[in-house]
């Protein structure tokens, strides 16, 4: 076993140091992860590491933004890294659901129908300019997002596990585009925005251009089993009661909240502790802290709220109701390393 396999996972009965071993590898080839996509993603750290979270909860990532700061570079680089099989899928509006599930085709040799598996069957799909597909298109991975399977002709067929669906749109060019309907939003596990590069970083890319790391000069850091075992890692990671309650509460809240249409879900709620576990562990910690899911509440919860029309009129967004939830929900302040196994 190499030690990036070792990042795997102490025995059913493993005690606190055991875990503390493990979490500190679980760090380091986080770290690994990291500073690898941030060689072609320059000056974005915080973006990487989320997306990477993202991908160790076994989650789906949506990446909005304007043209030109690096959407696609990062949804391509985090599936280089990692030696799983990916795809890339281009959203037109003439893009057919079976184009994206695959087709039953009639073999005449054997005499019966043979399925034909499309792009979705790979462990990291990369869906460009998801807004450009027409609904019907775009509710091709509904099921697929959910359940991890594909259903044709009523037989299930499963996608490989690690799977994750990395979704990019761009928010300001509306012409042609058809917006993402609250049911498909709320399977993406999180919402990013890269943002500008900063000064420095834009020089860099700039003076590096000729000669910087390209990502056809990519290599994989990490193979699909260590991707396995670090998401097997996280799940198991300890959380104390009160943080059960505290993520309840912040999700809850949403629900009760006068400025929103639609609160968060359920499935906010499992989203938002999966990402915080992974955080924890990314940081070298085999228990979660309050930090944790309060470093995610955003990223993980706003996309899934619709604000009011009045508040949208004051330029009220999503993103600002969970920061006033975060204020308003006490935090809890028990020891999480207490109960730690």
């Amino acid at each position: 076993m190499t030690e990036n396999q070792a990042a795997a996972q102490p025995g059913p009965h493993a005690g606190t140091a055991d875990a503390d071993a493990v979490a500190a590898r679980f760090a380091q080839l986080f770290g690994t992860l990291a500073g690898a996509i941030e060689q072609v993603v320059r000056g974005k750290r915080e973006k990487v590491e989320l997306a990477l979270i993202c991908l160790l909860s076994e989650g789906h990532l949506l990446v909005e933004d304007v043209p030109g700061v690096g959407k696609t570079t990062l949804a391509r680089a985090i599936s280089v890294s990692v030696d799983a099989e990916w795809t890339r899928i281009q959203f037109t509006p003439d893009l057919l659901p079976s184009d994206i599930t695959g087709v039953s085709i009639f073999n005449q040799g054997g005499n019966a129908f043979e399925f034909h598996p499309g792009p979705i069957f790979a462990n990291l799909v990369v869906a460009d300019e998801i807004n450009r597909g027409s609904p019907k298109t775009q509710s091709a991975l509904l099921e697929v997002m959910e359940e991890r399977r594909v259903t044709v002709e009523g037989a299930p067929h499963p996608v490989p596990r690690p799977f994750m669906v990395i979704a990019t749109q761009n928010p300001v060019d509306m012409d042609g585009t058809y917006p993402l309907p609250e049911a498909q939003l709320d399977r993406f596990l999180m919402r990013i925005s890269m943002g500008y590069p900063d000064h420095g970083s834009e020089v860099a890319v700039l003076a590096g251009a000729p000669t910087g790391a390209t990502l056809d000069q990519m290599g994989p850091v990490a193979a699909r089993e260590d991707v396995a075992r670090m998401v097997e890692f996280a799940e198991r990671l300890h959380v104390a009661p009160p943080l059960y309650d505290y993520v309840v509460r912040l999700v809850a809240a949403t629900r009760e909240h006068p400025e929103l249409r639609l609160g968060a879900s359920p499935r906010a709620s499992l989203a938002l502790l999966r990402a915080a576990r992974v955080r924890a562990a990314a940081a070298g910690r085999s228990f979660l802290v309050p930090e944790d899911v309060k470093a995610l509440a955003v990223p993980v919860i706003a996309h899934r709220l619709i604000v009011t029309p009045e508040a949208e009129l004051r330029g009220r967004t999503g993103g600002d109701v969970v920061g006033e939830v975060l204020a308003g929900v006490p935090t809890p302040q028990a020891a999480p390393a207490a109960g730690v196994p």
